[in-house]
């Protein structure tokens, strides 16, 4: 199979021609993937930012659809034919070794679930069945940009309904936040980024106030929008300290800090702590602490009836030869949705 690895940190992803597993252990299953979507957390990987990789070279990729083709000894969730969301959040089923890839003989490693390949060796655990009517490309949005993005507006900041909430950058994850503050009849909901393709998909999805960062005085504009009174959620995706600290000041005594974002490795947060003695909360999120096989169903009810809107999330498609382009255009910017990568 073709597959995207990376070989070496801050460099280009290397197409080549891996070799699968030839025998499926405990727990394992075969799947032929259709799409895969990037989220930062690979240009996290690619990137260092949690420190040096001693797994080189690996396979990447954590939100995908697919087809199953084979199952390995154990394996109850799933069938030969069934179609598939991968994730990297754990459900039910077996969490199965994982598995090595061979690449002119030398091993490529893997974790539990990887879709930037064409064919995948995946835990039974990361994944969930789907109805065979499926949209395939929308069901791979469900691997995290609508679990996780969902998950932290209704799991970690527990939003309520005409509570103000301000997400801090717009991509394919917070524009899934700014639909799920709506959705709960937050208000105001500020999106916040530094385009302004990113800021009119946001409105779209239910953003009430946008604000270009690249502009203006992102910290003033919210406290103009929020007429001096402190916010009850900040939520932070881009992992940048100053923001972070920014978002911490804005909220209320009684408001929740969300870090989704990872800081680079080595990065400080400074603040001053007495308010967390008196109702305000910092914390971080787990993707938002998501339960795949209870969560993607009930989501994917709400994209069947209308409610949610995924289809204009999905702003470009890219082949997987053309997987550093489209990375590229992550990071630049000029992605201005979701992009994903069709097998």
């Amino acid at each position: 199979m073709k597959a995207a690895v990376l070989v070496e940190q801050n460099q280009p992803l290397v197409l080549a021609e891996i070799e699968l597993p030839a025998v499926l252990t405990p727990g394992q299953v075969m799947v032929e993937i259709q799409f895969s979507g990037i989220c930062g957390s690979q240009l996290g990987e690619i990137d260092g930012v949690k420190g040096p990789d001693k797994y080189l070279p690996h396979l990447l990729g954590h939100e995908g659809s697919g087809v199953v083709l084979n199952t390995g000894p154990g394996v109850k969730k799933v069938k030969a034919g069934d179609k598939v969301v991968l994730h990297w959040r754990k459900s039910s089923g077996i969490e199965s070794d994982t598995p090595v890839y061979s690449w002119d003989g030398r091993p490529v490693n893997s974790g539990w679930i990887t879709t930037f390949n064409e064919c995948a060796v995946i835990s039974e655990n990361r994944l969930t069945r789907i109805p065979d009517d499926s949209e395939m490309d929308v069901a791979a949005l469900f691997g995290c940009a609508v679990t996780t993005g969902f998950g932290v507006v209704v799991n970690n900041a527990n939003l309520k309904p005409g509570e103000s909430v301000v997400i801090f950058g717009a991509g394919g994850i917070g524009l899934n936040m700014v639909q799920a503050a709506a959705m709960v009849s937050a208000f105001p909901v500020i999106a916040v980024d530094l385009y302004d393709e990113k800021l009119s998909l946001a409105r779209k999805m239910g953003a009430t106030h946008t604000v270009n960062a690249r502009d203006e005085n992102a910290e003033e504009a919210i406290r103009k929008i929020m007429n001096g009174t402190g916010l009850d959620v900040f939520v932070d995706n881009t992992g940048n300290t100053k923001i972070i600290e920014a978002g911490y000041a804005l909220t209320a005594d009684q408001g929740r800090v969300i870090l989704v974002g990872v800081p680079r490795k080595g990065d400080k947060i400074s603040f001053y702590s007495l308010p967390l003695h008196f109702g305000k909360i910092i914390t971080g999120s787990h993707g938002g602490e998501a339960d795949p096989d209870r969560d993607i169903p009930r989501y994917q009810r709400l994209y069947a009836i209308g409610r949610l809107n995924l289809k204009e999330l999905i702003t470009q498609s890219f082949s997987l030869d053309e997987i550093n382009e489209a990375i590229d255009g992550v990071r630049n910017g000029a992605v201005s949705g979701r992009c994903i990568i069709k097998m």
